[in-house]
Order: structure tokens, then C-alpha cells, then sequence
């Protein structure tokens, strides 16, 4: 049961304090959420006054989650993005056309599903209903026909799913980056050996990120030291890495669109791809082939 008196989470509050603690600084996450610097500090200093903690530490450089910051953010971050689902659903059943029921990965939604979705309630007249999982997991819903597409990440030299049939999107790699101020991001280049014995920000273990990396490191009998720590998204990823000041092993594309760099790790490389993943059996229907259409399309327009 709830405590009684706590406090009610406010979204925009959650979401401003989670896009800082994301992007870095206050200036860059109220650019992104459309609002003033000062509106957004005010939200910040409601939410901190709510919790009675301070959640992030300012500095000349940017903020940083603190300790308090770093619990709540745990527990925000799948707050809001369960938010943004249901916000989809709800756009969705004001459009007629049956509900397209997506499974995408977490690193695809970050990437490039969630910014399609946005774009196709303003441009099409699509229903669309996602839901966000691991890769394996992406292949398990469209394979048992709970959801309609999926956008997973690619896994070679793994048994494949019989309920499903994989083409690619995208080309991706699990690529090293380390944050503004980081050693190695005025590097740009680490030795095999500096790599293998640094703790690094990881994905955790049921993720395709971490899968691809450990496979590469596997066929070449590499060990890599112990994560520093595994997170549940590229998100949370990256905001620990941050506030850790370490390096973080992510998407390229989720690298991209961030102020972290990227690192080259001297002979070594972890390649993969973004697939598109649909049943193997079945006629699908004119709304699915529609979505397939405008991921491509939106695909196409992202890269140029």
C-alpha cells in the first residue's frame, strides 16, 4: 500500500530531472523539453523539496545524479517511459484503423522508434501501440503473435526464432565512449589492454548490447574486468556513467546523440544491426505494412 502522505509524483517534474540527469546540464534538458532554464530549475527544486533530498550536484561542468537522485531515477525513468506508452495508446484510439502492436528493443527506442512515433501522429493517421522489451524478448512477442512488428537487434551465430523473419534496417555497433572531461574522450583511442582491465558502465546481462560484446571478447578468449555497473537501458546507462565519470559501452546511434564520445578500442570491434522482425507465417495487414513503410522512409531520412 502507498505511504500514506507521500508525495505524488509530478511527470514533468520526473521528466525534467530525468533529461538532466541525461543530457548533463540544466541548459541542454530545458532546450529539449521546450521551457525556460528557470522553469525548469523551479521544477527541479519542487521535486527535491517533495523528496528532501538534493538529486543532482551542480557544477561549473554540468550536474550529476547524487546518491537520492540516483534511486529516483531508477524508478522515474520506467515511470515516465510507461507514461509515453500510454500517451501512445491514447493518441492512438482517436485515429480509426486497427492498432499496430510494436515490440521494439531498448536501444531502437532510443535511437530512432520513439522520434518515428512522434512523427507518425503528425503526419499519419497510424495507431500504433508500443511496447518496449529486450531483443530476445522483441522476437518472442511477434513470434507468439503478441505484437504485430518488432525492431530488434540482430544476434548471429544464435539459434534462430522459427516464429519470425528477420530483415535489416540498420547498420550498428556496440561502440566505447566516455563523458565530457573523461581521459579517454580527448584520446579517442584506448589500448586492448587499458579496455579489458578498466570497469566499465554495461548493459545487463539479458540485453543484446551486452550479449554482442561478450560473444567479440569470447572468440578472441578476451576477459573484460568486472562491471563497474550493469544498467536496464541506454538511458540509465548513460546517466551512471556520467555521474561515475567512466566509460560506457552503448549503440553507436545512442552515442551519437549525446556529448559522450566515442573511443576506439585498439583491435577490437563489436558490429551488429537493428532488424526489422515480422511473423513468419500470416498475412499481414495493410496498417503493419503501412508502419514497416515509415520505418524505412524515416530510416532513410535520419541518415542523410
Amino acid at each position: 500500500m502507498p505511504t500514506r502522505n507521500a508525495p505524488s509524483p509530478d511527470l514533468d517534474e520526473l521528466r525534467g530531472f530525468c533529461m538532466a540527469a541525461d543530457l548533463g546540464t540544466l541548459g541542454r534538458a530545458a532546450v529539449r523539453l521546450h521551457v525556460s532554464q528557470p522553469a525548469l530549475s523551479k521544477r527541479l527544486a519542487s521535486l527535491e523539496a517533495k523528496v528532501g533530498a538534493r538529486l543532482l550536484e551542480r557544477s561549473s561542468r554540468g550536474v550529476a545524479l547524487t546518491p537520492a537522485g540516483r534511486r529516483l531515477y531508477q524508478h522515474a525513468r520506467p515511470l515516465l517511459e510507461n507514461a509515453d506508452h500510454v500517451g501512445d495508446v491514447m493518441s492512438g484510439i482517436r485515429h480509426s484503423g486497427d492498432v499496430v502492436r510494436l515490440a521494439a528493443s531498448h536501444s531502437a527506442t532510443e535511437a530512432f522508434v520513439a522520434a518515428l512515433l512522434t512523427s507518425l501522429h503528425t503526419q499519419h493517421q497510424l495507431a500504433v501501440e508500443l511496447v518496449t522489451a529486450n531483443s530476445q524478448v522483441v522476437r518472442a512477442l511477434v513470434g507468439d503473435g503478441r505484437a504485430d512488428l518488432g525492431v530488434a537487434a540482430s544476434r548471429p551465430n544464435h539459434t534462430p526464432n522459427p516464429g519470425v523473419r528477420e530483415s535489416e534496417l540498420i547498420a550498428d555497433a556496440i561502440v566505447c565512449a566516455a563523458p565530457p572531461g573523461h581521459p579517454w574522450a580527448a584520446r579517442g583511442r584506448v589500448s586492448l589492454k587499458r579496455f579489458l582491465a578498466t570497469p566499465l558502465v554495461v548493459r545487463d546481462p539479458s540485453s543484446n548490447a551486452r550479449w554482442t560484446v561478450d560473444a567479440v571478447l569470447a572468440a578472441h578468449d578476451l576477459h573484460a574486468a568486472e562491471p563497474l555497473v550493469e544498467a536496464a537501458t541506454p538511458r540509465a546507462a548513460l546517466a551512471e556513467a556520467r555521474t561515475r565519470r567512466a566509460p560506457v559501452l552503448l549503440s553507436r546511434h545512442i552515442i551519437a546523440q549525446s556529448d559522450f564520445s566515442a573511443v576506439e578500442v585498439e583491435g577490437v570491434a563489436f558490429p551488429r544491426s537493428f532488424v526489422l522482425v515480422t511473423p513468419a507465417v500470416g498475412e499481414t495487414t495493410g496498417e503493419v505494412r503501412e508502419l514497416v513503410a515509415c520505418i524505412r522512409q524515416h530510416i532513410r531520412i535520419w541518415l542523410r
